[in-house]
């Protein structure tokens, strides 16, 4: 019973700590859409097809600082853990995928703690994104704090695979058979082809 009960308390502590990542997200949307509207305005292209975000359940949280050995520590998780607040950014073109990424990093105010770049070293089986955890400021009543939050940007190509990769993948409860892992990566390399040739009419269409 005093495991229960600690673990309900801690998720209750943890569901009112989790407010402030919630707060990090809308602000950092915030300045994705004011980005996405004005270069949009000025270079008539808009580098941002949509933009999705979440925040881990509590209980998400718990499960992986116990699978990772981690103090259940309510108030250092956001230290511990990079990715309890994530926002992932659709672009239409690779282009658009660093543009957005530059344009984050000139914001004074959003600091760029890690960039990993899956698009130009992609991970074993096809992954291509580009990772950024940024630190952001988040103004309470009485305190400023300051947010990690992770970002994801990718381009439609990649997310279609991402997406898909991921609900086939639990079938096999992360032991897929050597010829599933080889077709995953050749569709892969497809997605990424047709990024190429996406990129490419883009940049003849400008060019013109």
């Amino acid at each position: 019973m005093t495991d229960l009960a600690d673990d309900l308390s801690l998720l209750r502590d943890l569901e009112r700590r989790l407010l402030v990542h919630k707060f990090a997200i809308e602000e950092l949307m915030t300045k994705l859409r004011i980005l996405s509207e004005e270069f949009d305005s000025v270079h008539r292209h808009d580098p941002i097809e949509h933009i999705t975000n979440r925040v881990k359940k509590p209980e998400g949280i718990l499960d992986k600082l116990r699978r990772k050995g981690l103090p259940l520590d309510v108030d250092s998780i956001g230290e511990v853990l990079d990715d309890i607040a994530g926002v992932r950014v659709i672009c239409p073109f690779v282009s658009d995928v660093y543009r957005v990424s530059e344009m984050l990093a000139r914001q004074h105010d959003v600091e760029i703690l890690r960039t990993k770049d899956y698009i130009a070293t992609p991970k074993p089986n096809g992954y291509r994104s580009l990772h950024l955890i940024v630190r952001i400021p988040v103004f309470l009543s009485d305190r400023v704090e300051h947010v990690k939050v992770e970002v994801q940007l990718r381009t439609i190509a990649m997310d279609f695979w991402a997406t898909l990769e991921h609900k086939l993948f639990y079938k096999y409860d992360d032991s897929p058979p050597a010829d599933f892992m080889a077709e995953l990566m050749s569709s892969a390399m497809i997605a990424a082809q047709l990024d190429e040739r996406m990129e490419s009419l883009h940049r003849r269409i400008h060019q013109e």
